[in-house]
């Protein structure tokens, strides 16, 4: 009978009671062992390097090196590991910026130990898990709608230079002069900024300029 891989894992937390609390309840689970604890993010960052843990639990607010980035620090050196999130927090600030540094699971601190544990095998197999407020708050930023883009943000950076000099009353031959290009290139990108604002001629074009703030 094939034995059962241990699971290493590392402990980041600046609370000590909290590592302790940590400590003993998963060294009492089968096939997991902590390999070390670290009470700051540098630490970590260190001791993650030096051990190479299977699972890093990684706390976010701590004093000097944040879990954000000691997440982005670990996983650069050791893209391997599995960064398991525990915290206290669900702030939008700090959930989105952590799992965007690579945070492979979303644990809160009102978990169970069973759950914990539970969470760290399900990583060793490739599974994330997103504590339930944690997975709802991920799929109501899904759901909303993506901003509206305003119009002349399609613009190239020359379709805006030609229709900043259209605003000042420029005609296509004192545009190619200014831009020193060919006046066929001037219609092509008048025609192009008319479009993509949405708008009939130059008059409207400069007007839109003008409302949007793109022209002195």
């Amino acid at each position: 009978m094939e034995t059962e891989q241990l699971i290493t894992v590392l402990l980041v937390d600046d609370h000590e009671m909290v590592r302790i609390g940590l400590a003993a309840v998963l060294d009492t689970e089968d096939g997991i062992e902590v390999v070390g604890e670290a009470s700051s993010g540098e630490e970590g960052v260190r001791l993650a390097r030096q051990y190479k843990p299977d699972v890093v639990l990684m706390d976010l607010v701590m004093d000097g090196m944040d879990g954000i980035e000691a997440t982005r620090e670990v996983l650069k050196t050791h893209p391997e590991c599995k960064v398991l999130v525990l915290t206290s927090y669900l702030d939008d600030e700090k959930m989105y910026p952590v799992i965007e540094a690579g945070a492979f699971s979303y644990l809160l601190k009102t978990s169970r130990a069973n759950e914990v544990a539970d969470a760290i095998r399900a990583a060793v197999r490739g599974q994330s898990v997103l504590e339930s407020q944690v997975a709802a708050k991920m799929m109501d930023r899904f759901r909303a709608p993506a901003p509206v883009r305003a119009p002349h943000e399609d613009l190239t950076d020359r379709e805006m230079e030609v229709l900043r000099l259209l605003a000042k009353g420029k005609s296509n031959q004192e545009v190619a002069d200014e831009l020193i290009i060919g006046i066929k290139t001037v219609k092509f990108h008048v025609t192009n900024l008319l479009s993509k604002l949405g708008v009939e001629d130059r008059t409207q074009a400069a007007i839109y300029a003008y409302k949007n703030g793109l022209a002195e």
